[in-house]
């Protein structure tokens, strides 16, 4: 039997086939679990609906993760198709492009709110919005990047709302434990995303990653997809308000190697 055979899924942030969601779609899909997806608005859905048929998606719906109103009818009807929710994915986040360069103190106030609110409070009204159809041993996963611990250039307030999400997680962990349902973030490396071009400098910052993590690779949605797959599964049973880290061990290293060390030769 598949991992996730008989699990339903909803996977909000799906953007086009080269975005984080999609990789977590494939994973839970390619595992057995019915999977229905959520993207922004209109401008997305050309790209997001293909991508919903072509795993047999019973749910393809807009969500506006602004309106408590959008939340609250997506919630319904995703109950009306699939009954409970077994395991829902939150891959949301968004700052305006002008918050996304030059010094972090430049951040407007209004640029601040869209950035929280999008990237972080999304994810609290969804776990809200989803908690009467979330059955014992359900999952939710957020995700996160290293930016929340480290300043990155760039980064600026997303880094300030990826703090405050992983902070999130914590308290939802805590909240719907004794439900027996998990809350957990993946905070990946850099992956070339449609929101990742929205951040001045990451092509090279892309670039030097894998120079600089131990295993000297990047990251792909297919590798974070199969870390979503373990906390949507019953492996990560007892693994509840934590951040696993899917960076090739960038997250582990405080000086990069500048001279190309290989390491140490294999027997």
């Amino acid at each position: 039997m598949s991992l996730l055979q008989g699990k339903n899924a909803l996977v909000f942030g799906v953007a086009n086939e080269r975005s984080i969601a999609w990789g977590v779609c494939k994973a839970l899909h390619d595992n057995g679990a019915n999977v229905g997806i959520s993207y922004a608005g209109d401008v997305l859905k050309k790209r997001a609906e293909p991508l919903g048929q072509s795993i047999n998606s019973q749910f393809i719906e807009a969500c506006d993760v602004t309106k408590d109103e959008d939340i609250a009818r997506i919630a319904e009807k995703a109950h009306s198709v699939y009954g409970q929710i077994d395991i829902l994915v939150h891959a949301v986040a968004f700052a305006n492009r002008e918050e996304l360069s030059g010094p972090y103190y430049n951040t407007s106030r209004a640029g601040f709110h869209t950035a929280m609110d999008i990237s972080v409070y999304s994810f609290t009204a969804l776990a809200g919005a989803f908690a009467p159809y979330l059955p014992e041993w359900g999952s939710l996963m957020t995700m996160t990047y290293y930016g929340s611990q480290k300043a990155v250039p760039s980064y600026n307030v997303m880094g300030v709302a990826k703090a405050a999400l992983e902070s999130s997680v914590r308290y939802l962990a805590r909240d719907f434990g004794p439900r027996k349902i998990r809350v957990n973030a993946i905070s990946a490396g850099p992956i070339r995303t449609l929101a990742a071009a929205g951040v001045s400098g990451f092509k090279g910052l892309y670039s030097k990653f894998a120079e600089a993590a131990p295993l000297r690779e990047n990251v792909t949605i297919e590798d974070v997809g199969n870390a979503a797959l373990f906390f949507a599964s019953d492996h990560s049973k007892r693994i509840t308000g934590e951040v696993m880290y899917v960076d090739s061990g960038f997250n582990t290293v405080g000086i990069a190697d500048s001279n190309g060390e290989e390491g140490p030769a294999a027997a």
